[in-house]
């Protein structure tokens, strides 16, 4: 569960949040074109293109969707990012569910990057989650940023 605060929605002293349900993009259950959603492939192109390390695999999603690639060892992991409901929040609050987001995620540091993608809302807004590594294995998330 991902949470964060809105000046759109009244206040509350309650947390405000939602879940977020994923497809990892590996080529076979799922593929750079996401074919629901209302995005277009050429949607789907450019949010991609917003992800430096989209760039050396570009021609091979073009050609096929990225199907015939091996991603099982590339540095970074795709996915989007449907956000399911929200939790804490009235409904006149003036938020939506209704788009996904774009999401690489950096296997060497951790990060996760995304654009929000919604043919309603402003295009390419931005998600930084920076991990920490406090001396454990692994990464954990104490702080986000949304744009």
């Amino acid at each position: 569960m991902w949470y964060y605060g809105s000046t759109k929605c009244s206040f509350s002293e309650h947390s405000r949040g939602n879940f977020l349900g994923g497809e990892i993009i590996d080529g076979k259950n799922y593929t750079f074109y996401t074919g629901k959603w209302e995005a277009t492939p050429d949607d789907d192109i450019r949010h991609w293109c917003k992800f430096p390390s989209f760039a050396p695999l570009m021609s091979q999603v073009e050609a096929d969707g990225g199907k015939s690639l091996d991603l099982s060892s590339y540095p970074f992991v795709f996915m989007r990012w449907k956000e399911q409901n929200f939790v804490n929040v009235g409904n006149d609050c003036g938020l939506t569910i209704a788009g996904f987001y774009y999401v690489c995620f950096s296997c060497s540091d951790g990060s996760i990057n995304g654009f929000y993608y919604d043919p309603n809302s402003s295009p390419f807004q931005k998600l930084e989650l920076k991990s920490t590594n406090e001396g454990h294995l692994g990464f954990t998330f104490s702080s986000y940023q949304l744009q």
